[in-house]
């Protein structure tokens, strides 16, 4: 591998480390903020991480018709 390769490569894994770096924060901020309302609200952390979600990606009616499918096909099954 030439020079000015090797340079550009390891730039790159720089940044990619840096980026990444950055993915675990913001990881851990919504961790902790999760926590910290679980805690405050007593609300379960699995529904506020759904609730987070759903916010985020604008999909509740998407996730609502999911999971209404999946219940119906459960009590199909096994009622």
């Amino acid at each position: 591998m030439i020079a000015e390769d090797q340079k550009k490569l390891k730039e790159v894994l720089a940044e990619i480390s840096n980026s990444l770096t950055r993915a675990e924060a913001e990881r851990d901020f919504i961790n902790e903020s999760i926590k910290a309302l679980s805690d405050d609200l007593k609300l379960n952390k699995r529904v506020l991480r759904k609730l987070a979600n759903a916010y985020h990606r604008q999909n509740h009616h998407e996730e609502q018709a999911i999971n209404t499918e999946v219940d119906d096909l459960y009590e199909e099954l096994y009622q």
